[in-house]
């Protein structure tokens, strides 16, 4: 039997690449009403295909478990008829969000009569790199459409059947509402140079999201020459200040650390203020949760089921029912703790001294800072934007919950009536 011949991974992707360009110029033309109605066909099509998708996620989680994959990438793999409906529900929820596009940031006149003005506009054609989450094949072409932009979505080798299968769902929606196919593409291949020509694609492809673990976001911030927006790990902290209400701060901890342990809001670090009484209580319920917890030697004096944390635990990000838990004196030792550990994700305190939480608040330098709420509410939907293409943890063009406004740019609009340059 001859060899299957290597496809020319470069060619393809250009040819993608041009397509959705395209396709891009259409979207630009296309209604507010008309996007929200194709998206609304997306959301049925897909609720009609859940069999379908179903079967192509059991198939990817089978071969998941024989591959080793750890439970917390199980989880983040695995689809049932609640979440698959909880991923159609996001499609009619952008839906129904205002549209970006054309909205007007801020307007001016100048002395000599000049009208200014700034107004959103799509970034263009918009690469989408992730792994193990086949939600964000629906998340990122709803997100990406609605602010008027293509993309290009290539999704990981775990996820392969449950990606097309949603792409191939989404279609039958799109394309009878006047969506133009290239508009919502996916990279047929998993070879991972298709990756590497997607980052090189410059001129091309407008920007690029890389949403998956470090070693994935690291080389795409190494070999891009597009833009990237980086969403980095997650290394979320809570610190339970002194002043805390025990039942609050058990409640926050066991949520933040338990209630999904494979999502990037997740709980990696505890920090229990050495005066708030509750600590036992707090870990406690940790471990009674099946949480394993690692600790300093304060941790570990408050329980003896804590086992010893390395100088690594501090900087892990587990994804999975292991905490670290130090004991600080305060809320500068906290703050310096976070200073040096923090992803600048996300970080929470539990406090009911208003005072202490406010300056935490305004001090802890992290996309999201939270005060007596669990960090698992870092998540676009929860805040309201319908889905999110990711967590963005830079400081550049958008930061935090990346939705609609961070998926488009702005240009100047100049009106005059003869006016010249002296």
């Amino acid at each position: 039997m001859a060899a299957q011949p290597i496809p020319d991974t470069d060619a393809l992707i250009a040819r993608m690449a041009s397509d959705g360009r395209a396709a891009q110029a259409v979207l630009a033309r296309m209604s507010d009403a008309a996007k929200a109605d194709a998206l609304r066909a997306a959301a049925q099509a897909l609720r009609a295909d859940a069999p379908a998708v179903l079967a192509a996620n059991a198939r990817d989680l089978a071969a998941g478990e024989a591959a080793g994959l750890t439970g917390a990438l199980l989880d983040r793999l695995r689809l049932d008829a609640q979440r698959l409906e909880a991923i159609a529900m996001a499609l009619d929820q952008v839906a129904a969000l205002p549209d970006p596009v054309g909205e007007v940031i801020d307007r001016t006149t100048r002395p000599n009569g000049l009208g200014l003005q700034r107004i959103r506009v799509p970034i263009g054609l918009i690469g989408i790199i992730y792994e193990s989450r086949p939600n964000v094949t629906a998340d990122a072409a709803a997100l990406c459409l609605r602010a008027g932009n293509a993309v290009l979505l290539r999704g990981g080798s775990e996820a392969v059947h449950s990606n097309r299968a949603i792409h191939a769902a989404l279609l039958r929606g799109l394309v009878p509402s006047g969506v133009p196919a290239a508009a919502v593409q996916l990279v047929p291949v998993q070879d991972r140079a298709a990756v590497g020509a997607m980052l090189t694609a410059a001129g091309l492809i407008d920007m690029i999201v890389p949403r998956g673990g470090k070693s994935l976001v690291a080389r795409v911030q190494a070999d891009a020459r597009v833009p990237v927006l980086a969403h980095l790990d997650g290394l979320c902290h809570t610190y339970i200040h002194a002043s805390a209400e025990p039942a609050m701060a058990r409640a926050i901890a066991h949520n933040a650390k338990l209630r999904r342990t494979g999502i990037c809001g997740a709980m990696e670090t505890l920090l229990l203020d050495a005066r708030f009484p509750e600590s036992h209580a707090v870990i406690a319920d940790l471990i009674a949760g099946g949480c394993e917890v690692r600790g300093d030697a304060r941790a570990q004096a408050i329980d003896p089921r804590v086992r010893p944390a390395s100088a690594e635990d501090w900087d892990t990000e587990y994804l999975d029912a292991v905490l670290s838990v130090a004991v600080v004196d305060g809320l500068d030792a906290a703050l310096d703790h976070i200073a040096r550990h923090s992803s600048h994700h996300t970080d929470a305190i539990v406090a009911a001294d208003g005072d202490v939480a406010e300056r935490f608040l305004a001090e802890v330098d992290s996309a999201i800072v939270m005060a007596n709420a669990s960090s698992q509410f870092a998540d676009g939907g929860e805040f309201g934007l319908g889905a999110e293409i990711g967590i963005a943890t830079g400081r550049l063009h958008a930061r935090g919950p990346v939705a609609l406004e961070g998926l488009t740019t702005y240009k100047w609009q100049v009106r005059g009536n003869g006016q010249l340059r002296p």
